[in-house]
C-alpha cells in the first residue's frame, strides 16, 4: 500500500540514529567533565585519535536486512559514513526538535526517538524506523576461520570465564568486554576447547583483535 512504502531511506536512517548515538554520548560526556572537572579525549566514543583516520562500526536493522556502517574520523574532526556501498561526509547540528543532518548530498531536519533498541525517525520525507544491533552482544555468532574469536568494536577485556583447556558448550559465555560505558558477553558460537586466550582483564582491544582461540 502506499502509505506504507518506504520514502526515508537506509542512508538517512542510518544518518540520523548515528547522529543520535553521538549526540547522546557527548551530553554523557559533557556531564562526565562537569564532575569530574576534566574531559578526557581518550574517553570519547566519536573516534577521536591523536594522529591519523580512525574508524568505528555500527550495526543496524533496516526493513530486516542487516547492514554494517563504518563511520571514519579524520584527524581534522572531520566524519564520513560507509554504508551499503555508499559514502559520504557525514555532519549533524542538534537543534531544539532534533537534528540537522547532512549525509553526502542529503541534508534534512530530523526528529529521533529511540525505544530500547529501536530508532523512530520523522522527517519532512516521511517517517520510518531502524533497530540497532548489539554486535559485541553477536560477536560468537559468526566464528571467523580456525576457532577464531575477534571483538567487533574496540573496548575494554573486563574478565574471561574460562581458561585456556576448558571444554565449552555452544552459547556459554566466554568473555565480557566493556565498550560504549556498557559490558557485553561474548558466547561461544560452537562446542569446542579454549586452546589460548590473547589479553588479559583491563586490556584495551581494537575492533578486529583476537581475543581467544578454540578447537573443535
Amino acid at each position: 500500500m502506499l502509505f506504507k512504502q518506504e520514502k526515508v531511506g537506509l542512508a538517512l536512517a542510518v544518518a540520523s540514529a548515528v547522529a543520535h548515538t553521538l549526540a547522546q554520548e557527548q551530553a554523557a560526556e559533557v556531564r562526565s567533565a562537569a564532575q569530574s572537572g576534566w574531559l578526557d579525549p581518550w574517553a570519547r566514543h566519536d573516534g577521536w585519535r591523536s594522529h591519523g583516520p580512525s574508524t568505528r562500526r555500527f550495526d543496524y536493522l533496516f526493513h530486516e536486512q542487516a547492514h554494517i556502517v563504518q563511520m571514519t574520523c579524520l584527524h581534522d574532526g572531520a566524519l564520513t559514513l560507509e554504508v551499503a556501498g555508499e559514502s559520504g561526509v557525514f555532519a549533524f547540528t542538534p537543534i531544539t526538535q532534533g537534528y540537522d543532518v547532512r549525509f553526502g548530498m542529503q541534508r534534512q531536519i530530523v526528529s529521533v526517538y529511540q525505544q530500547a533498541d529501536v530508532v523512530h525517525v520523522f522527517s519532512a520525507l516521511g517517517a520510518t524506523q531502524i533497530t540497532v544491533v548489539d554486535a559485541l552482544a553477536h560477536a560468537g555468532d559468526s566464528q571467523a576461520e580456525g576457532g577464531r574469536l575477534t571483538a567487533p568494536m574496540p573496548g575494554k577485556v573486563v574478565s574471561f570465564a574460562v581458561k585456556a583447556g576448558d571444554t565449552v558448550k555452544r552459547g556459554q559465555t566466554l568473555a565480557v568486554m566493556e565498550a560504549m560505558k556498557m559490558e557485553h558477553t561474548i558466547a561461544a558460537p560452537s562446542d569446542g576447547v579454549v586452546a589460548e586466550l590473547l589479553f588479559e582483564p583491563g586490556d584495551q582491544v581494537t575492533e578486529g583483535s583476537e581475543l581467544l582461540r578454540l578447537q573443535a
